[in-house]
């Protein structure tokens, strides 16, 4: 049992360190990882870093073809609008919630906390605290089946993110200002301006990184939000 708890714990701290190197750009799209060479950088047996690997396959971090070696995934201007579009659909739910009764998550809170004592830091900083920021959103649905769902995204909403950030397409102070209109909005009781101003949140940032990946961007990655 003690032999199971610390090679699962070894499994984690590798997957996460790997994990944490993509979202840092430090391994580029395409990018590929054997399970023998991930044993070798990490000094463990095979079937760890196999283990690894697979973790981060399930996350849709890395992916791998018929069977062969995984590779960071290659996201498309349509695997960007998808992942954009599907978490809002669910974050805006959660605010028209949250709205109703005025209630902001304390974890919320907390998390904007953070963003604020980073701001001006390095833009690669704030996508913890930003992502930690909307699944608290979420989490106000109280709801745990939208909350597995909206898991589902993490990883790959966080791969935007950090690419977003990376390649400076939105500037973190406008980020944080545009979260304390949403937990204003909240406040107010307003769920329709609320989900309304979300989509611009979320939209410029989508389309600007569609853009920068080769697709086409359409209006949304020049459209300012109207801060109140």
């Amino acid at each position: 049992m003690v032999t199971h708890l610390l090679t699962v714990s070894l499994v984690e701290a590798i997957a996460d360190d790997i994990r944490s190197r993509i979202l840092r750009g430090e391994y580029p799209p395409d990018a590929s990882f054997k399970e023998v060479e991930v044993a070798a950088t990490y000094e463990v047996a095979r079937p760890t870093a196999k283990a690894a690997i697979e973790k981060l396959v399930a996350e849709s971090l890395l992916e791998r073809r018929s069977n062969k070696t995984a590779r960071v995934v290659t996201l498309t201007p349509d695997d960007v609008r998808d992942i954009y579009r599907t978490r809002a659909r669910l974050e805006k739910a959660a605010l028209l919630h949250l709205a109703e009764t005025k209630t902001v998550p304390a974890a919320a809170l907390a998390a904007q906390e953070d963003l604020e004592r980073i701001s001006g830091g390095s833009g690669i900083d704030i996508v913890d605290p930003d992502m930690r920021f909307h699944l608290a959103l979420v989490g106000g649905l109280d709801s745990p089946r939208t909350s597995r769902m909206y898991d589902s995204l993490i990883s790959q909403v966080k791969l935007c993110m950090a690419q977003i950030q990376g390649l400076h397409l939105v500037q973190p102070d406008r980020i944080i200002k545009e979260h304390r209109q949403l937990l204003k909005l909240i406040e107010e009781g307003n769920g329709a301006a609320a989900a309304e101003f979300l989509d611009v949140h979320l939209a410029r940032p989508r389309e600007r990184l569609v853009a920068a990946i080769g697709g086409e961007p359409g209006p949304e990655a020049e459209v300012e939000s109207q801060l109140g």
